[in-house]
C-alpha cells in the first residue's frame, strides 16, 4: 500500500484558480454588462451624470476662484511698505538718521527716504494736481520713510511695529498699506472653509443621486435578484454589476466637471488677460492644477462606488 498517497493533502489549487478565474471574468462581464446598461437608457444616464457632473464642477470653479483672488493679492500686496511721515520740521539728516535707526531693527527688511520734492513731483504726475501744485508758493510735503517689514511677519509683530513708529516723537503720521491685505487673507480663510463646506455637501449630494439610481434600478430587477438569490448567488455577486455601474456615473461625472472647470478657465482667460495688462503685467493669474483634474474624476468614481455599496446593500437585504 502506498502510504504516501493516502496521506497527501488534497490538491486545492485548480480549484482555488478557477475561483480566481471565476472572480475575475464576473468582474469584467458586471463592467461591460453594467456599461451597456447604461447606453441602453441613454437619456436617464446622461441627466444623473450631467446633475453630478455640475455639482461637482462647482466646488472646483469656486477654487479656481478664491486661489486667483490669493493669487492677485500677493500680486498687489508685494509692497506692504508702512509709510512713515515726519514732522514738518525734521530736515533730511534727520529723516537719515532715524531711517538708519529703523534698519537696524529685526523686523524692518529695509527703509527708503523719500524726500519732499520726490513726493511733490508724484502728485503732480495724478491727474488735477498740477494745476494746483503750480499755485503753491513753497513745498508743504515732509519727508517720507517707507519701512519694508521683514517677510513672513505676522499681523500681531507688523502691528507692534506700526505701534512703536507711531510713539516717536519726530513722527507726524505712520500709514500701514499693509492691513488691507491682512483684511484680505482674513476674507480668503472664511472663503476656504466655505469652499470646503460646498465641496462636502455637494459630494454627498452626488452620492445620493448614485445611490438613488441605483435603487430605482434594484427595484426594477426585484425579481431578477429574487431568483438570483434562490439559485445560492451570494450577495456580493448580486451586489457586483450595480457597484460598477455607480463607478461609472462617478468616473463620467468627473470627466464632465473637470471639462466644465476647464470651459470656465478658457472663458476668463480674455478678460483676465485684459486685467493683468491693465495692472502693468504683475498680475499671473493661475489655471486650476492638473493632479486636481486628473483626481476629480478618480474621485468622483469612489463617490459612485460608495452610494451604489451603500443602497445596493440596503435594497439586498430588504430582499433576501
Amino acid at each position: 500500500m502506498n502510504t504516501e498517497a493516502a496521506t497527501a493533502p488534497p490538491r486545492s489549487e485548480p480549484t482555488h484558480t478557477r475561483r480566481v478565474s471565476s472572480w475575475r471574468e464576473h468582474h469584467g462581464w458586471s463592467a461591460a454588462d453594467s456599461l451597456r446598461r447604461l447606453a441602453a437608457r441613454p437619456l436617464g444616464s446622461l441627466l444623473t451624470i450631467a446633475v453630478m457632473g455640475l455639482a461637482l464642477a462647482l466646488p472646483l470653479a469656486f477654487y479656481l476662484l478664491l486661489g486667483n483672488v490669493q493669487q492677485m493679492g500677493r500680486a498687489l500686496g508685494q509692497d506692504q511698505a508702512i509709510n512713515v511721515f515726519l514732522q514738518p520740521d525734521q530736515g533730511e539728516s534727520q529723516a537719515q538718521l532715524l531711517a538708519k535707526q529703523l534698519g537696524e531693527r529685526s523686523d524692518v527688511d529695509a527703509v527708503t527716504v523719500k524726500t519732499p520734492q520726490q513726493g511733490l513731483d508724484e502728485l503732480a504726475k495724478m491727474q488735477g494736481f498740477s494745476g494746483a501744485l503750480d499755485a503753491l508758493d513753497q513745498n508743504p510735503l515732509p519727508y517720507v520713510l517707507m519701512v519694508q517689514p521683514k517677510p513672513g511677519l505676522d499681523a500681531s509683530t507688523v502691528g507692534r511695529l506700526v505701534s512703536d513708529l507711531h510713539d516717536m516723537r519726530s513722527v507726524a503720521q505712520v500709514q500701514d498699506s499693509g492691513t488691507w491685505r491682512q483684511r484680505l487673507d482674513a476674507l480668503l480663510g472664511v472663503g476656504d472653509r466655505v469652499v470646503l463646506a460646498l465641496a462636502l455637501m455637494l459630494a454627498l449630494a452626488a452620492l445620493l443621486v448614485v445611490g438613488n439610481t441605483v435603487r430605482v434600478d434594484i427595484a426594477s430587477r426585484s425579481e431578477e435578484i429574487g431568483v438570483l438569490l434562490l439559485v445560492g448567488a451570494s450577495g456580493a455577486f448580486v451586489r457586483r454589476p450595480y457597484l460598477y455601474a455607480g463607478i461609472w456615473y462617478g468616473l463620467f461625472s468627473g470627466i464632465l466637471a473637470a471639462l466644465l472647470a476647464l470651459a470656465i478657465e478658457f472663458a476668463l482667460s480674455e478678460p483676465v488677460a485684459q486685467l493683468s495688462q491693465a495692472y502693468d503685467g504683475k498680475l499671473h493669474i493661475d489655471g486650476l492644477p492638473l493632479w486636481l483634474l486628473l483626481a476629480t474624476p478618480v474621485a468622483a468614481a469612489v463617490l459612485g462606488w460608495l452610494g451604489a455599496r451603500l443602497v445596493s446593500a440596503w435594497q439586498l437585504r430588504k430582499a433576501v
